[in-house]
């Protein structure tokens, strides 16, 4: 792959935190963190469960994370009140809020803060290529 084209790939490749990770195999949090790796993503789990996932350590405290471009939440909303000031402190260019993670007034405050907000799932952005 020439350099010029793989400049371009890295340019699109999003860094990605996924708040509520799980290494239960059974859980959408895992595998979104699987999809995301394949498709080339640097990803960052992050839970309360210790473990890995496809051999990428779970963090399980709230050290701020920088350069984050998406947040793909998997946390419903009354679990996320404990990581509101969290997200916000890794200045995430965009949030995704997958099914059951809607959440009307943090919604609100992170577009107040110009963050891009998106309900959508995030398996299927990544099998349609919207990602």
């Amino acid at each position: 792959m020439s350099k010029f084209r793989q400049a371009i790939l890295n340019m699109r490749l999003k860094k990605t935190l996924v708040l509520g990770a799980s290494p239960n195999l059974s859980r959408y949090s895992n595998l979104a963190v699987n999809r995301l790796v394949e498709k080339g993503h640097k990803v960052i789990p992050v839970g309360i469960k210790k473990g890995k996932i496809i051999g990428l350590p779970i963090i399980n405290d709230l050290t701020i994370q920088d350069k984050i471009d998406t947040v793909t939440l998997y946390l419903g909303p009354q679990n996320q009140i404990a990581y509101i000031d969290y997200i916000l402190a890794t200045k995430p260019k965009r949030v995704i809020f997958n099914p059951g993670t809607i959440n009307p007034p943090f919604m609100d405050q992170l577009e107040k803060r110009g963050v891009e907000v998106v309900v959508a799932c995030t398996l299927v952005m990544l099998s349609a290529n919207t990602y």
